[in-house]
């Protein structure tokens, strides 16, 4: 009777209240004249609420309304006046590169480009290369109105179909974006390297650019890899493509991690905007071309602000996960006979390296998948406040992030404290103050972190969407990972993780044997392993309005009882399918 027994409580008094806004369904009451209506909390761990208001109008209230035009107003009053042009004054402290074949290469329909790159020789013979970045700190003025919104968002969210901006658009997509053929600010990052990508010489400046070309990245694949063209703008993006690749080459040498998680892309309809089609991303070599650059600028810089304030530097470290981590990719890489050693971020990029199947090619991008579970969080700090500054994924001894101050409010003040190393700009007290650095940084951190959050829900959300009008289908999936009654799997084709569960209510239980060593699970007589393939149905389960999922279930191997027939006619739908089938008959 004592193990029945559970520890019970009442709440006799609330210390402070946690206020927070709920997002949810409100249903208006059937009796007329009511000040009470039905809340149902989104998150179900909320009870539904009973709300008493005498507004029942989907009409904002004129105080809430006037307090949210204020402070628009008062952002706006802070912004450029258009048309807005370079003056002499902006060219105080500032070098003229208006000159060099400056070109921007990001994904396809960016607004917001933050960076551009240059690559030429010089007379001596060696290559003088230019990372440009956007000068968003000239236009956000330490502790005005601009500032203090764009500390508090952190970060721009980028969602499948729209992005939250963390600058007004004017910035954004206008005056401080890189884009080609008009004068920009930026803030230059340039070194004078030899042929073999090691830097003699680096040096910063803010300065004006014109960028000659803004392509995305399978344009400026396209012009690399054609012989027909040899323009100054195709010359450029060779030099930089073949020292990114020395570049690369010398870092995972170093130890630096080659990690995979497969990313989406949603096609829209141009009407609807309803998901037409799911695609993961393909990477080309310019890809790869501007990290290695982004990485190189944001190395250097760190390396700059922490020489010159070694107690108020904002910076990057990625922690070193603790072995416990790392045991499920271990047994993933013994179940297929591979040895995967974790001691150190040089052995397992090694171990990932060497861990290669004739007979199973996709296994590899498996392992890196799982290793990517495995890490730990990056996160910014003030080089005052700690004394462990190391990146493990990149194995750097230093990072920071320079390369996107339109989009991310730690690059902005990055940008600040490098201007007043160069004499470019001025100090304020709160950029000396590690406990403020400290502060911003713990913000910063948390809305990265809910960022990512709100991302992965968008294309959870459009995934929905997608499989909603695609209906049921059928494909080969891999297991990621093996639970007591489930099994994990991704879908390459859409880059599409989910779990298919092996026991559910109202139906009988299976046999189920689950091995924590190997890991494997037994269902009846048949044994799953990590990275197994398989083929599951996928559907939408819309029975929650609120909480619409994608359900899996496996259709091979077959299990009798368990698998489900390829034919989908006889599977449990939801209510609006049915009724549309009905109809179609």
């Amino acid at each position: 009777i004592e193990k029945m027994l559970k520890p019970t409580g009442r709440v006799v008094g609330i210390i402070r209240r946690n206020w927070r806004p709920y997002c949810g369904m409100l249903s208006k009451s059937d009796i007329k004249e009511s000040r009470r209506h039905l809340f149902t909390p989104a998150e179900k761990r909320i009870p539904r609420i009973r709300i008493e208001t005498r507004q029942n109008s989907r009409y904002p209230m004129v105080k809430s309304e006037t307090k949210r035009l204020k402070q628009k107003f008062l952002l706006l009053d802070l912004l450029p006046k258009m048309p807005w042009r370079i003056t002499e004054k902006d060219m105080k402290n500032r070098e003229d590169l208006r000159h060099l074949c400056v070109c921007s290469v990001d994904p396809p329909g960016c607004t917001d480009i933050d960076d551009a790159l240059h690559c030429r020789e010089l007379e001596n013979g060696n290559l003088e290369v230019g990372v440009h970045i956007a000068d968003v700190s000239y236009f956000i003025r330490p502790g005005n109105a601009l500032d203090q919104e764009s500390a508090r968002r952190g970060t721009t969210v980028y969602l499948c179909e729209k992005r939250i901006d963390m600058v007004p658009e004017l910035l954004s997509s206008n005056l401080c974006s890189l884009r080609s053929n008009v004068d920009r600010l930026a803030f230059s990052c340039i070194w004078e390297m030899n042929h073999n990508a090691e830097i003699l010489k680096t040096r910063f400046t803010k300065s004006v650019i014109n960028s000659k070309a803004s392509l995305t990245y399978a344009e400026a694949q396209m012009r690399i890899d054609s012989a027909a063209m040899n323009d100054s703008i195709t010359a450029s993006l060779r030099g930089l493509n073949k020292l990114a690749k020395i570049l690369k080459k010398r870092r995972i040498e170093n130890g630096a991690l080659t990690l995979s998680s497969p990313e989406v892309r949603f096609h829209m309809d141009s009407e609807t905007h309803d998901p037409i089609d799911l695609q993961t991303k393909e990477l080309r070599e310019t890809n790869s071309m501007v990290e290695e650059f982004m990485l190189l600028a944001n190395i250097s810089v760190a390396k700059k602000i922490h020489e010159e304030f070694s107690e108020h530097a904002l910076l990057r470290r990625h922690p070193a996960p603790p072995p416990s981590n790392y045991e499920i990719l271990v047994k993933a890489g013994k179940s297929k006979n591979l040895e995967i050693k974790t001691d150190t971020a040089k052995a397992l990029a090694d171990s990932l390296d060497r861990a290669d199947s004739p007979t199973f090619p996709y296994l590899n991008t498996l392992l890196r998948i799982l290793a990517t579970r495995c890490m730990m969080q990056a996160v910014y700090f003030c080089s005052g406040m700690d004394t462990d500054f190391h990146h493990y994924g990149l194995a750097s001894p230093i990072y920071t992030h320079f390369t996107s101050p339109i989009r991310r409010y730690a690059d902005i003040i990055v940008h600040r404290l490098l201007a007043v190393a160069v004499g470019a700009d001025c100090t304020y007290p709160e950029l000396t103050d590690k406990h403020k650095l400290e502060d911003l940084c713990k913000n910063l951190n948390f809305r990265h972190k809910m960022a990512q959050y709100a991302q992965r829900a968008s294309v959870s959300f459009h995934t929905q969407l997608f499989f909603k009008s695609k209906g049921i289908v059928s494909e080969e999936a891999y297991i990621l990972f093996v639970r007591k009654n489930a099994i994990v799997v991704l879908i390459p084709k859409y880059g599409l993780e989910g779990t298919v569960f092996f026991e559910e209510k109202d139906k009988p239980k299976p046999r189920l044997t689950y091995d924590d060593e190997i890991p494997s699970l037994k269902i009846e007589d048949t044994v799953f392993h990590i990275f197994d393939k398989v083929k599951v149905k996928i559907m939408l389960d819309s029975s929650n309005l609120q909480h619409q999922k994608i359900r899996m279930s496996l259709v091979e191997p077959q299990i009798p009882g368990i698998s489900v027939p390829t034919d989908t006619s006889n599977m449990d739908i939801s209510e609006p399918e049915r009724k549309k089938k009905k109809l179609q008959k």
